[in-house]
């Protein structure tokens, strides 16, 4: 055989993709590739609102690390050829155990936004709370979605603005209200205070000089409406229409007073599950019991409000002893891959819920980039089962993990 004949047998060009959307997400292997992604898209102020946390950030990075500091004792030879990741939520049979928590200004990161967001979802059959921040209303989301939508609730100091929203969750058909309740003054997050960043973004100097570096997201950015908190728009002076400071924003719209009673009157006004977002101690987990609602969210508001706050994943076991299988358990904050899925639901959450990543995905590769990391969460947690000897959901047991030393 000839020179040329050899080479032919052993060389194989790949076909040239054309897509560059495909070409890009190829190349996505996981969350921390979306991010990279995301960060050479995105102009440094918006990355920065969506990558940082507060003050020095330990809470943000070690709700990641938690979970690399947790062990599989993977058991073998369990006949693993037919997988079941469905799971029950709420009383609704889901795919796996993963909802798609609320975020606020998801604009920001693709001009479709929420309604990207929540197509994926429904497309999928993932859970997707909508933020009051949201810069997609109610209605705008729910005529996309015919998935499970819940809506998440700043309390306002102004009452009848929430019940108000609360009541066109009802009626536009979202399962269930999630009422924040860890922001009652917002965290330092000084990556934005060093840049002075607004929402939406305010044009000056330095943004056009970022927006040059990053035409792509300027040109979809100026060609699309306006930025505004959708579904307040026109019920509050601050919608949100004009650039604002995140903090002083929320310091003053949103109630520091806001308590356990509340909590009740939430329950009088919503015919429906509610969630408590940002329970962080066991003490909290058992009142949350005690004042009937339906779930609550381990979450240190993705270390973006109190710097040192508990790792949720660090939080799930404790709390699972104390209130497991009376209230319905999510783990937010710090998942990265179908593999944490198992670890939290392993340690006795009922499921997890992401916000970041998605965020990346959808800058990275608008809602095909979203797609495109369910699937990787779906792949993760189904060969992490296989590999680890779960044949269900229900097989994930405390014995399949350890702490490591």
């Amino acid at each position: 055989m000839g020179t040329i004949e050899t080479f032919r047998s052993v060389v194989r060009f790949k076909p040239i993709e054309t897509d560059p959307v495909k070409r890009r997400l190829d190349k996505a292997a996981n969350v921390d590739d979306l991010r990279l992604l995301a960060k050479r898209r995105l102009p440094f102020g918006v990355f920065d609102y969506i990558d940082g946390g507060a003050e020095d950030e330990r809470a943000l990075r070690g709700s990641v690390d938690a979970f690399r500091k947790i062990q599989f004792r993977p058991r073998v030879l369990r006949d693993v050829s037919n997988l079941d990741t469905t799971t029950t939520l709420f009383g609704k049979t889901v795919p796996m155990p993963l909802m798609f928590g609320p975020t606020g200004f998801t604009r920001i990161a693709n001009s479709e936004g929420e309604l990207a967001v929540a197509r994926a979802c429904a497309a999928a059959g993932i859970p997707y709370s909508l933020s009051t921040m949201g810069t997609r209303s109610i209605e705008e989301v729910a005529a996309v979605s015919s998935g499970s939508k819940w809506f998440q609730v700043y309390t306002w100091r102004d009452r009848a603005l929430v019940e108000e929203l609360v009541q066109r969750a009802a009626a536009a058909g979202y399962d269930g209200i999630e009422l924040t309740v860890d922001t009652a003054v917002l965290g330092r997050r000084e990556r934005d205070v060093r840049r002075g960043y607004t929402l939406p973004p305010k044009v000056g100097l330095g943004t056009m000089l970022d927006g040059l570096i990053h035409p792509g997201w300027t040109i979809d950015f100026l060609r699309n409406d306006p930025i505004t908190f959708a579904s307040v728009a026109g019920l509050h002076e601050d919608d949100g229409s004009s650039a604002v400071n995140l903090a002083q924003f929320i310091n003053s719209q949103f109630d520091p007073a806001l308590s356990w009673d509340d909590v009740e009157w939430l329950a009088s006004i919503w015919d429906g599950p509610i969630i408590l977002k940002g329970i962080q101690t066991v003490a909290d987990a058992k009142q949350a019991l005690a004042s009937g609602v339906a779930g609550i969210k381990l979450s240190n508001h993705g270390g973006r409000q109190l710097d040192d706050a508990p790792h949720s994943i660090e939080m799930v076991e404790p709390v699972a002893q104390e209130v497991g299988g009376q209230i319905t358990i999510i783990c937010d904050g710090g998942v990265r891959r179908g593999s944490d899925i198992v670890k939290a639901v392993a340690l006795g959450a009922d499921a997890v819920s992401i916000g970041r990543p998605y965020l990346y995905a959808l800058a990275a590769a608008g809602q095909r980039g979203v797609e495109h990391l369910i699937e990787l969460f779906d792949e993760g947690l189904r060969r992490t089962m296989a590999l680890t000897g779960a044949r269900s959901i229900a097989d994930i047991d405390r014995e399949l993990v350890g702490w490591a030393n």
